[in-house]
Parts: C-alpha cells; sequence; structure tokens
C-alpha cells in the first residue's frame, strides 16, 4: 500500500518555517511537515493529521472546504495537491 502524501508551494520562507518552526515542527519527526526544496513543503497522513488539530488562528492550519485542502501561514492559504 502506498503513502499517500500532499504537496504545497509556499515559498522557500514559510516551507522553512512550516517545517522547524511552527507548532508541528515541535513533534515526533512523523508528524512534521517536510521542506521539500524549492519554496515546496509536503504532508503525509500523519503531518497532515496533526496539523489539522491545530487552530484556525496557529501558522500552519488546515483547513479543508468547498476551497480545498489548504495549510495558512498567516493570512496566505496555500493549495495542498494530493501527488502520487
Amino acid at each position: 500500500m502506498r503513502a499517500q502524501r500532499w504537496v504545497a508551494e509556499v515559498g522557500p520562507e514559510n516551507a522553512a518555517f512550516l517545517a522547524t518552526r511552527s507548532r508541528t515542527a515541535v513533534l515526533a519527526s512523523e508528524y512534521r511537515p517536510r521542506d521539500l526544496g524549492d519554496g515546496r513543503v509536503a504532508y503525509d497522513e500523519r503531518s497532515l493529521g496533526a496539523a489539522r488539530e491545530l487552530s484556525e488562528e496557529e501558522e500552519g492550519a488546515i483547513t479543508d472546504d468547498g476551497d480545498g485542502l489548504r495549510v495558512w501561514v498567516g493570512d496566505d492559504a496555500f493549495d495542498l495537491d494530493e501527488q502520487d
């Protein structure tokens, strides 16, 4: 069974922040988003689940609504696309 992965283009500064300084970055490694370089960040099932636990006011919060699955940094939302 192949693990699911979602990727967002958030910019280099936001990718570094989400992977190293967000609230989920202090969790065990399997619950952290990954900085892929080139301004992209990736979430697997565990890290996405951990980020969904953040309140909407926190950096790195995840929303899933009519606009799709998105990660928030400040007032900016970035689309998370499922990767094969």
